[in-house]
Parts: structure tokens; C-alpha cells; sequence
């Protein structure tokens, strides 16, 4: 609970080797800004600078160039410090760790960042910085650890990552990355831990996904991945956390999946996968969150293994799965009753009714002719504005109108749910509930107001449907 500013005359304490003033309450005057980090260049022994989590407000000033040939940790997270990282930080070639996160740093990551020789541990996350990721960062041979979520980076992925074997971490996610993932990624056998969520990724995964032996943890959602999931993806048996939702990856679940034995969580929610479950995937042990929601999978939901501990919220809006009652999805047809018809029963279940359609349609066809011009305008205009009601919107044209359910669009707020103002391309206008489905009371709610709509008659709601 340290306060008041840092002393300017720590500088004359010439043999220091370690300051640590970490989550302190620590200020400084605002005209002299980090001016004690200028004074710590007379302490030639310097090996330890943490003065993370204080209030520091200020600019780091070039002359931390100058600080101890022998400083290998500098940590000054959190300490609210604004402007650009200077290009003389390259200078501290001996550093090990350098941690400049949840700051207010603007600007760009300096190139010479490259000339960390030594750094083992890079984190710039929770900042303003912007621009490309330098590829002088793939001369850091020995980084372990890079972390530079959360900021406004752009521009495409550097294909030389691939070539820092010695990766552990790399956190890339919540930026505005482009262009594809890095084949070259897949050279990173020993990665432990790596997160491109939340970026504007395009194209297909990579085989070489499937290189990646020692991953723990794989981010990639919310992009727009496209094409087949690779069957190399079941590969990574030490997988623990694998989260693919919000992309437009398409295709079957890949029966490989079921390989992935150490699989604890699985999102692939929010795509636009087709085809049934695997019921392999019965043999996930550990396998304790799944989400496979708003795809277009059909068939029967396995009903084995950790499957039973599953709730209607992993398999929701997908209008072709079948199963258990729990599921809240629609009961499977018993593929042992198989009704046989003879050609009569063809006959007059089939095509007998089929000619009857076509008497009756040629009958109405007739007497539509001849109706007045004025009342054959005036019906196809009634069937102009029915046809929005009946055409079968996609979950991203509401997400499209409802402007990616922005605070803009929210119209309303209930216990289990929200509500916003949709505008769709062609021109209707309708309010999207949506429920928060980690609520029980959520389902009953749905299935409950979907009975009262369907039962409403008044003169401006058409009929609801049995």
C-alpha cells in the first residue's frame, strides 16, 4: 500500500541490483512523467526493474536505452503508462523477460525488438499498439512465451513464427489479423498453448495442424475459417481445450475427433457443419463441455459415455438432430418399423392424391385468371408481404441485422433473455430474442411463448401453425 512517487535518488544507490515496487500505490508528478527510470541508469548492477500494477502515468523515456547492460527483467504491467515503446529498448540485449501489458502504449512495436537476443518471455497485451507484427520477431530464438492479445494489430500472421521452435505460448487473439493461418505453425511440435481467436482469418486449417503433438490448448474462433475441419486435427492427443466456434467451417465432424482422448472442452458452435455426430465421440472420458450449436447436423445425438451429462444448450439450432427427451430435440424414428406398401397402397397414398393436386391447382388457376386485374394486383401484393414472414432467415442474417447484437440494437432486457431491433436486407424490420440458455427456466420460457404466439388471433397476426 505504498504511495507518493518513485525517488529520483534510488539512482545513487550505485550497486542495486533488484527494485521491486510491484502492486504498490505508487505515483508521480506529471511533469517529470518516469523520470526515475533515467535515474536508474546510474545503478550499473541493475539486474530486476518490477514496478508493475502502480499508477504511474507517463511516457517511457528513451533513456531507459541506458539502463544496466546487466537488466534481464523489466516488468511494468499495469501502470497506466501512455506513448510508444522506444526503439532504444532494443539496446537491453541481455533481456530475459520484458512485460509492458495493460498499458496505454500507442504507436508501433518498435523493429528493433529484434535485437532481444536473449528474451524468453514477450508480452504487450491490453494496449493500444497497432500496425504489423515486425518480422524481426522471428529472430528471437529463444522466446517462449509471446503475448500480444488484445491490441490493434493488423496485417497477416508472419510465416517465420514457425521457425521459433521454442514457443511454448502464442497468443494472438482479439486483433485485426488477416490473411490465412500459417502452415508453417505446424513446426511448432512442443506449443503448449495457442490462441488466434477473434481475428478476420480466412481460408481452410492446415494440415499441419495436426503437427502440433504437444498442444494443450487451441483458439481459433471467431474468424472466418472456411472448408472441411483436417482429420490430422485428431492427431493432438494431449488436446484439452479445442474452441472452433463463430467461423464458417463446413463439413462433418471428423470421426478422428474421437482420438483426441485428453479432449475436457469442445466448441464448435456457430458454423456451418452438416452430417451427424460421431458417436465415437462417446469415448471421450474426460470430455465434461460440448457445444456443437446453430450448425445444420442431422441424425441421432450419441447417447452414451459423457453425453449424458449434456443439456439441450450443446445441441440447439440444429432442426435435424433427433434423441433424448433431455435434448429437447425432436424423437428418433425407430429404424426397426419399416412399412411396406403394395402398388395399390402406392397408388392411393401417392399418386392418386398427387392428380387430385393437380386437378385442384389447374381449378384455382382458371378462376384466378379470371378474376378482375385490380384484385389479382392486390393479391400478389399481399403475398409480397407475407413472403419475408415464411422464408427461412439464416442465423447470420441476424446477426447481420441485428448488427452483431450490438448495445445500438438492444431494445429490451428480461430475466432469462434480450432483446434487439433487427433490420434485414430486405427491409423488415423484427424484434431477436435471444435466451440465455444457462438458464433452465430459459427452454420452458421459449417453448411457452412459442404456445401463446401460435394460439394469438387478431386481425393483423396471421394464423400461427399446428
Amino acid at each position: 500500500m505504498l504511495t507518493g512517487n518513485v525517488p529520483t535518488f534510488l539512482g545513487e544507490l550505485t550497486l542495486l541490483q533488484r527494485l521491486r515496487v510491484g502492486q504498490n500505490l505508487l505515483t508521480n508528478e506529471p511533469s517529470l512523467g518516469l523520470s526515475f527510470l533515467t535515474s536508474l541508469t546510474n545503478c550499473r548492477s541493475l539486474s530486476e526493474l518490477v514496478i508493475y500494477s502502480n499508477r504511474l502515468h507517463g511516457v517511457i523515456p528513451n533513456s531507459v536505452g541506458n539502463l544496466s547492460a546487466s537488466l534481464h527483467l523489466l516488468d511494468a504491467a499495469g501502470c497506466h503508462i501512455n506513448g510508444v515503446i522506444p526503439s532504444e529498448i532494443g539496446n537491453l540485449s541481455n533481456l530475459v523477460t520484458l512485460i509492458l501489458g495493460n498499458n496505454d502504449l500507442t504507436g508501433s512495436i518498435p523493429e528493433t525488438i529484434g535485437n532481444l537476443q536473449k528474451i524468453q518471455l514477450l508480452q504487450v497485451y491490453d494496449t493500444e499498439i497497432q500496425g504489423l507484427i515486425p518480422d524481426n520477431i522471428c529472430k528471437l530464438t529463444n522466446l517462449g512465451q509471446l503475448n500480444l492479445m488484445n491490441t490493434k494489430l493488423y496485417g497477416s500472421i508472419p510465416s517465420c513464427l514457425g521457425n521459433l521452435t521454442s514457443l511454448r505460448t502464442l497468443q494472438l487473439g482479439s486483433n485485426a489479423l488477416t490473411s490465412h493461418m500459417p502452415s508453417t505453425l505446424g513446426s511448432l511440435k512442443d506449443i503448449l498453448l495457442l490462441d488466434l481467436s477473434s481475428n478476420f482469418l480466412i481460408g481452410p486449417l492446415p494440415q499441419e495442424i495436426g503437427s502440433m503433438k504437444s498442444i494443450v490448448q487451441l483458439q481459433l474462433s471467431g474468424n472466418q475459417f472456411s472448408g472441411y475441419i483436417p482429420t490430422s486435427i485428431g492427431e493432438l492427443q494431449n488436446l484439452v481445450n479445442l474452441s472452433l466456434s463463430r467461423n464458417r467451417l463446413q463439413g462433418p465432424i471428423p470421426e478422428s475427433f474421437a482420438d483426441m482422448v485428453s479432449l475436457e472442452s469442445l466448441d464448435l458452435s456457430l458454423n456451418n457443419l452438416s452430417g451427424t455426430i460421431p458417436k465415437s465421440l462417446e469415448k471421450l472420458l474426460y470430455l465434461g463441455y460440448l457445444n456443437v450449436s446453430f450448425n445444420e447436423l442431422s441424425g441421432e445425438i450419441p447417447n452414451g459415455g459423457t453425453f449424458n451429462n449434456f443439456t439441450a444448450g450443446s445441441f440447439i439450432g440444429n432442426e435435424e438432430l433427433c434423441g433424448a427427451p433431455q435434448f429437447h430435440v425432436k424423437a428418433c424414428k425407430d429404424p426397426n418399423k419399416r412399412t411396406r406398401f403394395s402398388k395399390t397402397k402406392i397408388f392411393l397414398v401417392y399418386i392418386l392424391p398427387s392428380i387430385a393436386l393437380i386437378i385442384i391447382a389447374a381449378a384455382i388457376a382458371i378462376w384466378l385468371l379470371r378474376r378482375r386485374a385490380s384484385n389479382t394486383h392486390l393479391l400478389v401484393q399481399e403475398n409480397s408481404l407475407l413472403y419475408p414472414f415464411n422464408k427461412r432467415i439464416s442465423y447470420y442474417e441476424i446477426l447481420q441485422a441485428t448488427n452483431n447484437f450490438s448495445e445500438d440494437n438492444l431494445i429490451g432486457r428480461g430475466s432469462i433473455g434480450l432483446v434487439y431491433k433487427g433490420i434485414f436486407n430486405n427491409g423488415m424490420v423484427a424484434a431477436v430474442k435471444v435466451f440465455n440458455l444457462q438458464l433452465q427456466a430459459a427452454f420452458k420460457s421459449f417453448e411457452a411463448e412459442c404456445e401463446a404466439m401460435r394460439n394469438i388471433r387478431h386481425r393483423n397476426l396471421v394464423k400461427g401453425r399446428e
